[in-house]
């Protein structure tokens, strides 16, 4: 699950005008054969946990997510390699907050937990009911929203780290416009509209409570990654001044 550390808008800086040190292009070659490998992945492991290859709404589901890391990984390679970089780190950074250390690992253990009960929930076991149309309609609706402020959240801000962190080294700097400028945290934002859209259009009951707990640990890092934007990054004040909701406009 992608994270939402200091990705903030200026007015003077457009995402195709960065004042950063862009790194090495990838070949051709090489990401030809890293989105033949996301197409092919994704909903290859939907439809084997599924049980059926003949399930529509797993390609749908299957395709969808290979499109997002798709999407955003072309992009970055071509726009953005210093932010894709970034992005790729294995290593827990120096400069990270202790405690969100145990938070990534912690989103990382839901999002597999979610990713494998809903194939094995809504087909393979049928332990959920069969959904409606207009429920698993309205779904896919949450996950096109998904795609839509995710994408942008990743191609627009430079400094979209995966982990809770003061990107000095890049010179970090708060920005106000895109999707920023109408919550301080759209790629969250995106990560809920996932959390529940996928389980909507699938069918999964029992991976909802695993979602219910996801956005609860989304909250509290939101919590504790303000507390650091506040202390440590210059105009984060003015910023919340500005753009009063975190995460979901007009509620919180």
């Amino acid at each position: 699950m992608a994270k939402d550390s200091g990705w903030f808008y200026s007015a003077e800086m457009s995402h195709r005008q960065r004042e950063i040190v862009r790194g090495p292009k990838p070949s051709s070659l090489r990401m030809v054969l890293n989105s033949i490998i996301t197409i092919l992945f994704f909903p290859g492991i939907v439809l084997l946990l599924s049980g059926d290859w003949r399930w529509l709404e797993g390609w749908i589901f299957g395709l969808w997510f290979a499109a997002m890391v798709l999407a955003t990984t072309v992009y970055l390679s071509i726009y953005d390699p210093a932010l894709l970089a970034e992005r790729s780190r294995i290593r827990f950074d120096e400069n990270q907050k202790t405690w969100d250390r145990y938070v990534m690992i912690s989103i990382y253990l839901l999002a597999f937990a979610w990713f494998v009960v809903m194939p094995l929930d809504a087909r393979r076991f049928g332990w959920s009911p069969p959904f409606p149309a207009w429920l698993k309609l309205f779904g896919w609706v949450m996950l096109i929203a998904s795609l839509y402020l995710i994408f942008l959240s990743t191609t627009e801000n430079t400094f979209a780290s995966t982990m809770v962190r003061i990107q000095t080294e890049r010179q970090q700097r708060v920005i106000t416009t895109g999707v920023y400028g109408f919550v301080r945290h759209p790629m969250y934002l995106g990560a809920v509209l996932m959390m529940f859209g996928a389980p909507f259009l699938l069918g999964s009951i029992w991976s909802l409570p695993i979602a219910i707990i996801a956005v609860m640990v989304l909250v509290g890092r939101i919590i504790g990654e303000e507390k650091m934007l506040v202390n440590e990054l210059n105009g984060y004040v003015d910023y919340t001044k500005r753009v009063r909701y975190r995460l979901i406009p007009f509620v919180w």
